[in-house]
């Protein structure tokens, strides 16, 4: 199975963690990468999380998240296949940066899209599971 983790996925475990959903969905999370480490998931990457990592101000967080690239099975650079995917999804009423993180996924061919960003969870897409942490770890669970 292709997952593609979004930047609040990644970010997770490094965001204040008293909230109890906070920590439910680190902990999910964290179980997804231990799978992908495990061979039981491949993961996804893009120019896009490049970018929005990049851009992270604590150098200590940016570091742990680039690691992951390392582990990536597929990645992807910017297209007009991958642009034009995210216009299209942006008409759903989708940020640019979302959008693309979006685009890169199904372009990649991953069947699951984690966040944990409620208002991209709260879109219909067509073309991709997009699924909070928590949810997909349950769904995982439930079909063994």
């Amino acid at each position: 199975m292709k997952i593609y983790l979004d930047n609040c996925c990644f970010n997770r475990p490094f965001d204040d963690q008293d909230s109890l959903v906070i920590r439910l969905e680190t902990e999910a999370k964290l179980y997804v990468q231990e799978m992908i480490r495990q061979g039981e998931f491949k993961l996804c990457w893009s120019f896009v999380l490049d970018y929005e990592n990049r851009a992270n101000p604590f150098e200590e967080v940016r570091n742990r998240i680039a690691v992951w690239k390392t582990l990536a099975s597929d990645d992807c650079s910017l297209s007009d296949d991958i642009a034009n995917k995210a216009s299209q999804l942006m008409t759903i009423g989708l940020r640019q940066m979302d959008a693309s993180h979006i685009a890169c996924a199904i372009h990649l061919g991953a069947d699951c899209f984690l966040t944990t960003d409620k208002k991209i969870l709260s879109k219909t897409i067509a073309g991709i599971l997009v699924i909070n942490p928590i949810d997909f770890v349950r769904r995982y669970f439930d079909a063994k």
